[in-house]
């Protein structure tokens, strides 16, 4: 008989006391954090706050220069099973279908299920009629779209989204946005840095609220958003400008 178990989960994420120290500038400060379940975790906060910092050693792009981030049995490293849509995609200089099975033979797909399996990626994000353009022409809303299909080929845990509808029309950002929805109906939780409190009360489970580099506040959204228990947090929420 087969072993149809399913691999042993990446969760949770910790972090304990971690920071980040940039030619003597503090950008992030003793953050703790503890994300596991299956939710959607929106991370929030002005601009220079930290949030795309804070995605990227999560991700295991950076390590920290103080602290610990530990995945279930994963220290201080990329753990396997996750992976991260920036705010401008990083592709490749061919097709948007080459960008895919490259992604594919890059995780030791075999050759002959690449093409099948890109396809499918391309057709459930609805993107088949640019399938042979040049992934870098294509649309900023096309571009993000791709990205997220790349990613759904990975079968991602865990999927980090740093801003992933920054600059997009209403439209591209609906589809985004349902692409999101459609990670998590999956079972992929869901890490996404946003600066648009509508979006974030549409998606968000949880918010982390940064500022200045540090965690301020951490807590269901219906509790953030009516009961912010900072003066920071309530001046953003109303749209006010925080320094």
């Amino acid at each position: 008989m087969n072993d149809m178990r399913l691999p042993p989960s990446i969760l949770p994420l910790e972090l304990e006391n971690v920071s980040f120290v940039h030619r003597g500038q503090v950008l992030l400060d003793r953050i703790s954090l503890r994300l596991e379940g299956h939710g959607k975790t929106l991370i929030m906060g002005p601009n220079g706050a930290g949030k795309s910092l804070l995605m990227r050693l999560c991700h295991g792009l950076l390590k920290p220069t103080g602290g610990r981030i530990r995945w279930s049995g994963h220290a201080n490293g990329k753990a396997p099973r996750q992976a991260m849509v920036f705010q401008r995609p990083v592709l490749l200089r061919r097709s948007a279908l080459a960008n895919l099975t490259y992604a594919l033979a890059a995780g030791g797909t075999p050759r002959s299920r690449r093409k099948l399996l890109a396809w499918e990626a391309l057709e459930h994000f609805g993107l088949t009629a640019i399938a042979h353009r040049p992934a870098r022409v294509l649309s900023g809303g096309e571009q993000q779209r791709l990205a997220l299909a790349r990613a759904w080929l990975l079968k991602p845990e865990v999927l980090f989204l740093d801003e992933p509808t920054s600059a997009l029309d209403p439209a591209a950002i609906k589809a985004v946005e349902d692409a999101v929805a459609d990670f998590h109906r999956q079972g992929t939780r869901i890490v996404m840095s946003s600066h648009d409190l509508n979006q974030a009360r549409r998606l968000a489970d949880e918010v982390v609220f940064l500022y200045g580099g540090r965690l301020i506040e951490h807590s269901p959204a219906e509790v953030f958003f009516s009961q912010p228990q900072t003066a920071q947090a309530r001046a953003f929420i109303d749209g006010e400008l925080v320094w």
